[in-house]
């Protein structure tokens, strides 16, 4: 034990506590935003969608936190059992990570497509269910836009009134009645697009992030072995 750089020791301690903190407020946020039916309401969290990112954050949460304690206490006991714990578990999250990262990357041409493809599905918009289209209400007067792929149309004869114009927006005439000429498919598309290059950004950050963990605990299991 007496081999062991201190230095490295506390470097490793300090990087887990600070993992495991991010942990608890991941866990913390996660479970407070399911259980909170005020904050559901509030951010529009009460579609199954959001409500199941919000399981798995809870999820990647407390993985987190296990983690950040298995290395916490790997590095301040000196433990080469709990170090490999510790090593063997971010180096699977890290395999994980860049996998979704490089899948991302790949798949990110593709997503335009598939979402037309899901677009016309939906259609006539006037026949799903009316959760689906109040959210669908609100996208079209936040975006200016009415319908998903040929514009109002998609409605079939029962246009919404989300999709009335006011000039000088972009606006056809149907029946006398000035509508947005945009379909919103674009703005979805656009939408899916920029939050993909974040995600991927963050996840090759991260991973940085991870790699620096993985070289302490390693050189740290090492010295303790020796």
């Amino acid at each position: 034990m007496a081999g062991v750089n201190k230095c490295l020791k506390y470097s490793m301690f300090i990087f887990n506590f600070l993992f495991w903190v991010c942990g608890c407020i991941i866990l913390g946020v996660s479970i407070w935003l399911r259980v909170s039916k005020d904050a559901q309401k509030e951010l529009g969290l009460q579609d199954g969608g959001f409500l199941s990112a919000v399981d798995l954050m809870i999820a990647v949460g407390a993985i987190i936190m296990v983690l950040g304690f298995l290395g916490c206490c790997g590095a301040i006991k000196e433990s080469g059992c709990l170090l490999l714990l510790f090593f063997i578990g971010l180096f699977l999250i890290l395999v994980l990570q860049i996998t979704a990262g490089v899948l991302g990357v790949v798949y990110k041409p593709k997503i335009e497509q598939q979402l037309n493809i899901t677009f016309h599905e939906l259609l006539p918009l006037s026949t799903q269910p009316e959760p689906f289209k109040e959210s669908l209400y609100i996208l079209q007067q936040e975006n200016k836009c009415c319908g998903l792929v040929k514009g109002y149309s998609d409605w079939g004869n029962i246009i919404p009134q989300s999709c009335n114009c006011v000039p000088p927006n972009d606006c056809t005439t149907v029946s006398g009645r000035p509508v947005y000429k945009e379909a919103c498919g674009t703005s979805i598309v656009d939408y899916f697009k920029n939050h993909l290059i974040i995600i991927i950004g963050i996840a090759f950050g991260l991973a940085l992030v991870e790699l620096f963990g993985l070289g302490f605990s390693m050189t740290l299991y090492c010295q303790i072995k020796k």
